[in-house]
């Protein structure tokens, strides 16, 4: 029994020590001066006030009247990079039914404050919540997060979106 477990150790250890030899770089070709690596490189302080596009993604939409439209499914670019349009997702419950809707980066707005909740309590508290969201009240917010904004808005009803010529990706 003790040879089968030293036996079954030297493979595992051959096998192991195979994979760390293919995993070597053997192409010795490439030789960067470390003055230049380290030219090419930035800090993350560069990129300060820029948001992720992964938050970004996922945001809802409001309109002028703080009634929430939809919410951004997908944001389209150029082969440059820049961020041409914004796809909302309107309608639908968890993605099915949903009607997509490109529209113009430069008509979308970002707020990074919450919306400010207007309607009227039907419950008779006489407390009211500051987001629609549901999160802690603004003022107990420390401050907005400076890599994503809270939300979007975009000048329509959901009715008006829905209305919309739909947004189909091309299968080209």
């Amino acid at each position: 029994m003790l040879v089968k477990s030293i036996i079954a150790g030297v493979a595992g250890s051959a096998l192991l020590a195979t994979v760390a030899i293919a995993q070597t770089p053997t192409d010795k070709g490439d030789k960067m001066s470390p003055a230049a690596s380290t030219t090419t490189t930035t800090s993350s302080t560069s990129y300060q006030g820029n948001w992720r596009a992964s938050k970004v993604v996922g945001l809802s939409v409001y309109n002028d009247k703080n009634e929430s439209v939809g919410s951004i499914n997908d944001l389209l670019m150029d082969k440059g990079g820049a961020i041409k349009a914004v796809v909302i997702g309107v309608g639908g419950f968890l993605g099915v039914g949903e009607h997509l809707v490109a529209v113009p980066l430069d008509k979308v707005k970002f707020a990074s404050e919450p919306v400010a909740y207007t309607g009227a309590s039907n419950t008779g508290s006489t407390t009211k919540s500051t987001t629609t969201t549901g999160a802690a009240p603004a003022a107990a917010a420390s401050k907005p997060n400076p890599w994503y904004p809270d939300h979007a808005v975009f000048s329509a009803t959901k009715d008006e979106l829905k209305a919309m010529p739909e947004f189909k990706y091309a299968t080209e």
